[in-house]
């Protein structure tokens, strides 16, 4: 049996998966569903840094949260009560829900959604 077909296939499969757009997860996620009517800026999430250092079901399972953007409503109480975000952002683990302005980093008016790719350059950084 020849290598040279499947060594055919497998750089075709590699090739396409490059060529694919960037997904969420490199890039920010824009949240404002309660934000701007409470007069704070839109949370910007960056769900590449935290893609980076866990895997999927930490967050989606473990903590709770729907896999899709905006599918959950996340509350400065739930946060603060040690739910969702609180579970890690806590003092100990990561930085305390006090640190408002870590978040809430969104330019004001910014449409909610998700931003950049895998060459973003940090939360709030496209």
């Amino acid at each position: 049996m020849r290598a040279w077909p499947w060594l055919f296939v497998l750089g075709l499969a590699l090739a396409l998966a490059a060529a694919l757009p960037a997904r969420a997860e490199y890039g920010d996620v824009v949240l404002d569903q309660t934000s701007t009517k409470a007069g704070v800026r839109p949370v910007v999430f960056p769900h590449w840094f935290h893609r980076i250092r866990f895997r999927c079901k930490v967050c989606h399972s473990e903590l709770g949260f729907k896999m899709r953007a905006g599918a959950n409503r996340v509350l400065m109480d739930d946060i603060i009560n040690g739910k969702f975000c609180g579970m890690c952002h806590n003092g100990q683990v990561a930085w305390s829900p006090d640190r408002c302005d870590l978040c809430h980093s969104g330019k004001p008016g910014i449409e909610p959604g998700i931003r950049g790719d895998s060459q973003t350059k940090g939360p709030g950084k496209w």
